[in-house]
């Protein structure tokens, strides 16, 4: 995959020294973390300690509420992504995401997927068709739903909604996908189907979730990030974190002595 202008991309993000304020309210101070790609990156630690905001800053959804403002850098393939030049349209169609509350819109099952698709300019309904089967197939959805396409998207259970969203979100050839406790409201079975599809996408994408389940975070992350308080305090390896967290704040959160 080629962004315009033919550089070449990998879905790698970083930030350096990045904070973030909601009026006068720091949220994040100085956080610097890369995010490699083909890999999946959990965000764990207590509600409230910055987890989502810094997940959402990542496609700039935070742009949309009055009164922000941040300090540092966040790349996209060493591009920044608050750079006046930066398309934000683009920066959020290279850069999925999936929300806590699965949000399908009050359409066809078909119409969801191929809106992104539509909205980016693609018209020719072969063309629709073959983003929407394939996007449908990468969520493990499409042989549950091929015979009903034309139905209502809010007729599907939450889990399979779910995974509408995120087919929605891969009909658009995203570098990046975002999660922000994508199975916190499902069932077990459906959160299992859900890290099962995080396991396959891997090889494609760059991955980024925030969970509060820490099994979760073992389970289906490569690395891991804890954060506290607006800080990041420690990022490495998942299986090493759950072992032997350098920091003593994280081996309390992981040992649940608070959080």
């Amino acid at each position: 995959m080629t962004a315009t202008g033919g550089t070449s991309t990998t879905g790698s993000v970083a930030a350096n020294a990045f904070s973030f304020w909601y009026g006068e309210k720091q949220a994040l101070h100085e956080v610097t973390l890369e995010l490699p790609p083909r890999a999946v990156t959990a965000f764990i630690g207590p509600s409230g300690c910055g987890k989502s905001t810094f997940l959402r800053s990542i496609n700039r959804m935070n742009d949309m509420i009055p009164g922000t403002r941040h300090t540092g850098t966040i790349t996209l393939d060493d591009s920044p992504i608050h750079d006046a030049r930066m398309d934000v349209v683009q920066l959020r169609q290279r850069v999925g995401m999936v929300f806590q509350r699965w949000n399908p819109f009050p359409r066809s099952i078909y119409e969801n997927v191929a809106y992104g698709p539509r909205i980016n300019g693609v018209s020719e309904r072969q063309e629709l068709d073959q983003i929407v089967e394939s996007a449908l197939r990468r969520a493990a959805l499409w042989e549950e739903v091929k015979d009903r396409l034309r139905q209502s998207a809010l007729g599907l259970s939450g889990g399979q909604q779910q995974r509408l969203c995120i087919a929605r979100a891969l009909a658009n050839q995203p570098e990046v996908l975002l999660l922000d406790e994508p199975c916190s409201a499902l069932d077990p079975i459906a959160t299992q189907r859900i890290e099962e599809l995080l396991y396959e996408l891997k090889a494609e994408l760059t991955i980024v979730m925030v969970t509060h389940n820490l099994q979760q975070a073992a389970r289906v992350s490569d690395r891991t990030a804890f954060f506290y308080l607006g800080r990041l305090i420690e990022v490495g390896l998942t299986q090493e974190m759950f072992t032997s967290p350098r920091e003593e704040r994280t081996e309390a959160y992981i040992t649940g002595r608070f959080g």
